[in-house]
């Protein structure tokens, strides 16, 4: 034990600790208890951390340490650490510091030293391999995303660096080189590092995780082509019906010696190979289950802009005509397709101007994102691209309407631009083409969500967040303590990801459209879109004209569509979870001195911005850090895209994915009408629906992603949502706990405001016949697939 503040004794230096032996007295499948005795001199003082050695042969988790019998009364102190046999590390004490947290300039002297050591042991030296018992906490960039030596094929560019396309940085894994390229770093051939502390827990590791399952399907899928077509599309609707039934896919394996995809693969490859059938049996989607023919509806459609699984995308649009800022001797002329008579037209009640006046014009515009990328998208096989952008109206009932859609090919192999608008109809040919035309949108939205929305806005930019507070931020500091729970699990989930979702020939380069350009499409969203100031709710809402501010309105803010469940439920949150981080700020930090005072907090908010995202750090938008108000808005923007951002976007996949025709990942072919092809043209005229469905994802890739889409939709049996459970250092001090069950009160009040929204016949965004409720952000939920629960971290 360490005495806290020895300033009586008039050294300034540590007291010497009272070292005792802890002998196992007690345990179970769960946990072991240790005990030891010891006495404590009357004048030793408060104690302020214990050290623990560990000198068994393996590591040991410490949940934490009670000491009873102290005239002060008893004191808890809360762990939650890995801590490695002495002979592996011999030359680090692991200490653990009481749940009272101080700023680095009211550190008791007793403690300072410790609180310096440990952040130093943190950060590393920045060289040699990680090892999987190893707390270091460093930064790379993303050149480990390709596999050069397996295959020229494989090769990817590295994102992140000044030589390189801009992008966040990840943990720093130290791995050798590949024999091929230098610069890029060889793959993982077990799982890849991330510090210790930041595993899953055994219950998580004990499911079966997207890691387990991404893995399992890179070895399934090349010992079934053997005996089956990886490019075969379903032959009809009948047999994409056929992935459902009422039970589900029963993943829960046949014998209790199996515990894992990877032990799964040989029962699944016979039972494949012995009924001659690629089919997995999958539970319906709960839009589906709802209404079978949901994804056909026009209304569905727009809806899931402002309710679905990308909610974050629809824009207002402000000006008329549109037009490209791509260069036009590259992507020829920049006039948009749409004309005012065909818009003034298919609105009917008012003209496009007064529809843009009275903000009434919205618009999913990937245009100018895609259109760069067609060329070499479409030299791929097996898939095709446009720049596309899709208008829609506000009706009177605060529902939008699907106007029109225009896709574009630039000029390529020799043909001039390409540009042509689809709008909804009720004749055959033309109906045929709008449903061609909305397959290809939503492809282009199904990649968007998965690349920007999904994983950079959350996974990727977040990660620098976690390095840089356990590097400068003590685990003593309030902050630390403040965002400690948002981290959970983060840097694990990106690590799998790296290894089996975002990776050269992985998941998401098999089955999205962009394919191996993937990756490298969102380096370019990072570089043209990204900003940390406009991550929060009301900046982003306000940026995509979605908003204004109006101080007169509730939260602050007027919507221009009164009816937008994403905005109006996740207002409700970030007003909580603001209000929560301001009470909880300004009790450690009631002067503005304080702030600029703090040099561990000064030290992670410089590290963030100049090295975390080091490709950014000279963008004027990058927030100061001056005052408590200053800190409020930073850690408010973290903690909300950490937690109910992820949420929106990730736990609607399998709901709104499931169903692949109604988010396809990919559009295979293209438009029937984009060449002069007779025999084509023939065939869509005979069997419209014979070349939808060859357009559709293949029966791999469809089954691959509603496999993939399952997994992260899914919560696990240990998950942590938001306001539910006080961290031991919120509970130890009175003022933050009373903040705290305010928050508490506030988000379980929102489980009643979402299901009264719900029931609500008027909100036809989330009420109706076969209409799916919007629940992904209420707060609470069950483990396994449920389309809500917001937990505080990314942690899947």
């Amino acid at each position: 034990m360490i005495d806290d503040d020895n300033k009586k004794f008039g050294t300034g230096s540590e007291k010497p600790p009272i070292t005792v032996q802890a002998k196992l007295i007690s345990e179970d499948e769960v946990e072991e208890i240790y005990e030891a005795s010891l006495e404590v001199r009357s004048d030793f003082g408060e104690i302020g951390a214990v050290i623990v050695e560990h000198h068994n042969e393996k590591e040991m988790f410490i949940k934490e340490v009670h000491l009873n019998g102290l005239t002060s009364g008893p004191l808890n102190i809360s762990c939650n650490s890995w801590v490695q046999p002495k002979t592996l590390v011999p030359t680090q004490k692991r200490v653990f510091f009481t749940n009272k947290s101080y700023l680095p300039s009211q550190t008791p002297a007793g403690l300072k030293s410790m609180r310096e050591t440990e952040l130093m042991n943190l950060r590393g030296n920045g060289t040699g391999e990680r090892q999987s018992y190893d707390r270091i906490y460093d930064y790379d960039v993303y050149n480990d995303l390709g596999d050069p030596d397996k295959s020229e094929d494989l090769k990817r560019s590295i994102l992140g660096g000044p030589d390189n396309s801009p992008y966040p940085r990840r943990c720093r894994t130290g791995r050798p080189p590949t024999k091929t390229d230098p610069n890029s770093e060889q793959r993982a051939t077990e799982s890849i590092y991330v510090p210790r502390d930041e595993a899953f827990s055994d219950i998580k590791s004990k499911a079966f995780n997207a890691n387990q399952l991404s893995a399992a399907l890179q070895t399934l899928i090349p010992r079934l082509q053997v005996h089956f077509d990886p490019n075969a599309g379903f032959p009809n609707f009948k047999a994409i019906d056929a992935l459902f039934d009422v039970d589900g896919f029963n993943l829960s394996p046949p014998d209790s010696s199996i515990s894992s995809f990877k032990d799964l693969l040989p029962w699944i490859f016979k039972l494949i190979y012995e009924t001659g059938e690629f089919l997995f049996r999958f539970k319906p989607p709960v839009p589906m289950d709802r209404d079978k023919f949901f994804w056909l509806r026009d209304e569905e459609f727009a809806r899931q802009t402002l309710a679905g699984p990308n909610p974050c995308s629809i824009q207002l649009v402000k000006e008329w005509p549109l037009s490209s800022q791509l260069d036009p001797k590259v992507y020829g002329p920049p006039e948009s397709a749409f004309n005012t008579q065909m818009i003034d037209q298919e609105i009917g009640s008012m003209t496009v101007h007064e529809a843009i006046q009275k903000k009434k014009l919205y618009m999913l515009d990937y245009h100018d994102m895609l259109l760069p990328y067609v060329q070499k998208v479409r030299a791929l096989k097996g898939t095709t691209l446009y720049g596309s952008r899709t208008l829609f109206f506000l009706n009177e009932d605060e529902t939008l309407r699907p106007l029109a859609i225009e896709l574009t090919r630039p000029p390529m192999n020799g043909k001039p631009q390409w540009k042509r608008v689809y709008g909804p109809s009720e004749k055959a040919t033309s109906l045929w083409l709008w449903r061609f035309a909305k397959a290809h949108v939503l492809a282009h939205d199904a990649g968007y969500h998965q690349l920007v929305s999904h994983w950079l806005r959350t996974h990727c930019a977040v990660e620098p967040y976690v390095i840089a507070t356990n590097r400068q931020l003590s685990a003593m500091h309030p902050i630390y303590r403040l965002l400690h729970p948002h981290f959970r699990y983060t840097m694990e989930i990106n690590a799998s990801a790296r290894t089996n979702l975002i990776n050269g020939g992985g998941t998401i380069e098999s089955t999205f459209s962009p394919l191996k350009y993937s990756m490298e499409l969102s380096s370019t969203a990072y570089d043209l879109q990204w900003q940390f100031d406009l991550q929060a709710l009301p900046a982003d809402l306000i940026h995509r004209g979605l908003a204004e501010e109006d101080p007169t309105a509730s939260h602050g803010l007027k919507l221009h569509i009164k009816d937008y469940p994403f905005a109006n439920d996740g207002l409700i949150l970030w007003d909580a979870l603001k209000q929560w981080v301001t009470e909880y700020v300004n009790h450690y930090y009631p002067d503005p001195y304080l702030v600029t005072t703090d040099t561990e907090l000064q030290a992670w908010w410089t590290e963030i911005r100049t090295v975390g995202h080091a490709d950014k750090q000279e963008k004027p938008w990058w927030p100061l850090l001056n005052t408590p108000q200053d800190l409020i808005d930073i850690v408010t923007n973290i903690a909300w895209v950490a937690s109910a951002h992820h949420a929106a976007v990730n736990f609607g996949q399998y709901a709104y994915s499931g169903y692949f025709p109604n988010r396809p990942s990919i559009t295979r072919t293209n438009m029937p009408t984009e060449d002069n092809n007779p025999a084509l043209w023939k065939s869509f005229l005979e069997k419209p629906e014979e070349l939808l469905l060859d357009s559709f994802p293949s029966q791999f890739q469809a089954t691959q992603v509603m496999l993939v889409m399952n997994m992260l939709s899914s919560h696990s049996p240990d998950e942590e949502y938001i306001g539910k459970d006080m961290e031991p250092s919120w509970g130890d001090n009175p003022t933050i706990k009373a903040a705290f069950e305010r928050f508490s009160t506030s988000i379980k009040n929102m489980e009643l405001i979402i299901d009264h929204r719900n029931s609500d016949s008027n909100l036809k965004n989330r009420t109706g016949a076969g209409v799916t409720p919007y629940e992904l952000l209420k707060p609470f939920s069950e483990s396994g697939v449920t389309g809500k629960g917001v937990p505080y971290s990314i942690s899947i």
